[in-house]
C-alpha cells in the first residue's frame, strides 16, 4: 500500500470521538495505521549493536531490548532513526577520538545489520527513500548522530559524517560540548547558548542538508540556533515541559518559536519527560543515588564496573516496580502542542532502548496504541498522518530543498 505524508492531502474528516462512538475498532486502527507513513525519530538500538550477542535482525525477548527489525514490523512501523550515540566526557583530544573512534563503529553496525537482513531493511538517506523503501515491505533505517562530541572542533567532520549517511545531529548531549550548552550541565552555562565553533557548524549543516536537532541543548542554545539556521529544526525526542517539568522538555514559548520557524517536536516516551516523576518510591531514590554515582564516578571506573553499574541500572525497575506513565499521558502532550501551535507541529520520537518506554507502549511493536488513543480522541486520519510522519517528512524535505539550492 502506498503511504502518504502530504500536508494537504484530504483523506477522510471522519471524527472517531469515543464519547460518540465508544473505543474506536481495532480493524480501523489498523487500517489507518498503515495508511500512515510511519517514522520514529530516535532510538538508541545502535549502542546495543556493538555486542556481538544483540542480533537486530531478530526477535529479542530481553525486557531492556525496545527495538528490532521483526517488531518493527509488527508495530507497523515504517522508518526509524537510529542514532550513532556517545556520552559527554572531558574536553580532551583522546576523548573526542574515542567518541569519533565509537560514532564510526555504531555507524559501521547500522550498515552490517542492513546488509545482513537487506530483505527486511535498508539505510535510508533521502526523505523520499522512505516512501520508496516502504513500497517494497522493508523497513526503512536512517542514521542520526545523539550528541555532537564527535566532532570536536573539526568542522569537516559534519560533511563526512554526512557522507556516511547521517542526517541529523542532536548538537550536544547532557552536558556543554563544544558546539553548545546542554539543557542538563550541573555547571550551568559556559557558552550562552551557542559557541563560536557551534555557529559554524549550524551553517554547514544546512549547506549540507543535514537536520538540526535541538533536543538537549540549553533554552539559549535553541533560540541561538532558530535564529541563525536557514532552514525548520526540529526536536527528535523531547516532550512538553508544561506538563512534565524537565529541562530537558520544551517551553511553551520555544514550541511556538519552533512552530513559526516550521519545525515539529517530535514527543519522546521517556517516563520522566511524559510525568513529573514521584519523588517519593524508592525507585525514584534508588534511581537518583545510581545517577550520582555515573555522574560523579564512571569516567574513573573500570570496563568491569561500568558494565555492573549498567546492568544495576537496568535491573533497576525489575527490583523496584514502578508506575509508567501511559499511551494516553503521551497522547496529552500532542494534544498540548495540537491545542497551542496547531497540528502540522507534533510527532514521535520514542527514545527507545535509550531509556524510552511507557504502559501500552513499552517497545516498537506496540506503537499502534498511539493510533488508538488518538482516534479515541477525535483526531483524523490527516491529523494522524502528520503526527506519524507528514509533518516531520516536510521538514526534512525542507531541509535538503535549501542544501540543493545551495550545491
Amino acid at each position: 500500500m502506498i503511504k502518504t505524508v502530504s500536508m494537504f492531502m484530504l483523506v477522510g474528516g471522519l471524527v472517531w470521538a469515543t464519547s460518540v462512538f465508544g473505543e474506536v475498532p481495532e480493524k480501523r486502527v489498523k487500517e489507518i495505521h498503515e495508511k500512515a507513513l510511519t517514522v520514529d525519530t530516535h532510538c538508541d538500538t545502535p549502542m546495543s549493536m556493538l555486542d556481538d550477542r544483540f542480533d537486530v535482525g531478530a526477535r529479542n525477548t530481553t525486557p531492556e531490548s525496545r527495538v528490532d527489525f521483526p517488531r518493527m514490523k509488527d508495530g507497523g512501523l515504517d522508518a526509524m532513526f537510529f542514532a550513532a550515540f556517545t556520552g559527554q566526557h572531558e574536553r580532551t583530544a583522546e576523548n573526542t577520538e574515542k567518541a569519533y573512534t565509537m560514532a564510526n563503529d555504531m555507524i559501521d553496525a547500522v550498515y552490517k545489520a542492513c546488509d545482513k537482513y537487506s530483505d527486511v531493511a535498508e539505510v535510508a538517506k533521502t526523505s523520499g527513500d522512505a516512501t520508496r523503501i516502504e513500497k517494497t515491505g522493508k523497513r526503512a533505517i536512517y542514521i542520526g548522530m545523539e550528541n555532537g562530541f564527535p566532532i570536536g572542533t573539526d568542522i569537516k567532520r559534519v560533511s563526512e559524517f554526512y557522507k556516511r549517511g547521517v542526517r541529523y545531529i542532536t548538537l550536544c548531549h547532557s552536558s556543554n560540548n563544544d558546539i553548545c550548552d546542554s539543557s542538563t550541565d550541573k555547571k550551568g552555562a559556559e557558552h550562552n547558548g551557542l559557541s563560536k565553533f557551534g555557529k559554524k557548524v549550524v551553517k554547514e549543516m544546512n549547506n549540507l542538508g543535514v537536520l538540526i536537532d535541538v533536543s538537549h541543548i540549553s533554552d539559549q542554545s535553541f533560540f541561538d540556533v532558530i535564529k541563525r539556521s536557514k532552514t525548520p529544526v526540529f526536536a527528535s525526542h523531547s516532550s512538553v515541559r508544561s506538563i512534565a517539568h524537565h529541562n530537558r522538555n520544551m517551553t511553551d514559548e520555544m514550541i511556538k518559536a519552533l512552530a513559526e520557524n516550521g519545525g515539529v517536536i517530535q514527543i519522546c516516551l521517556l517516563d520522566s519527560y511524559i510525568k513529573d516523576p514521584d519523588t517519593t518510591t524508592v525507585h525514584y531514590q534508588k534511581r537518583k543515588e545510581l545517577s550520582v554515582v555515573w555522574d560523579t564516578k564512571f569516567d574513573s571506573m573500570t570496563d568491569e564496573e561500568k558494565k555492573e553499574l549498567r546492568t544495576e541500572w537496568r535491573n533497576l525497575s525489575k527490583k523496584y516496580p514502578r508506575k509508567l506513565p501511559t499511551v494516553a499521558d503521551c497522547v496529552d502532550h500532542i494534544d498540548y502542542v495540537k491545542n497551542l501551535v496547531g497540528i502540522d507541529y507534533v510527532g514521535i520520537g520514542s527514545d527507545f532502548d535509550g531509556g524510552g518506554g511507557i504502559d501500552g507502549c513499552a517497545d516498537v511493536s506496540e506503537m499502534p496504541n498511539i493510533t488508538k488513543e488518538m482516534l479515541n480522541r477525535g483526531y483524523t486520519e490527516e491529523e494522524i498522518i502528520k503526527v506519524w510522519g507528514g509533518n516531520f517528512f516536510r521538514v526534512f524535505i525542507d531541509v535538503e530543498k535549501l542544501a540543493k539550492s545551495n550545491s
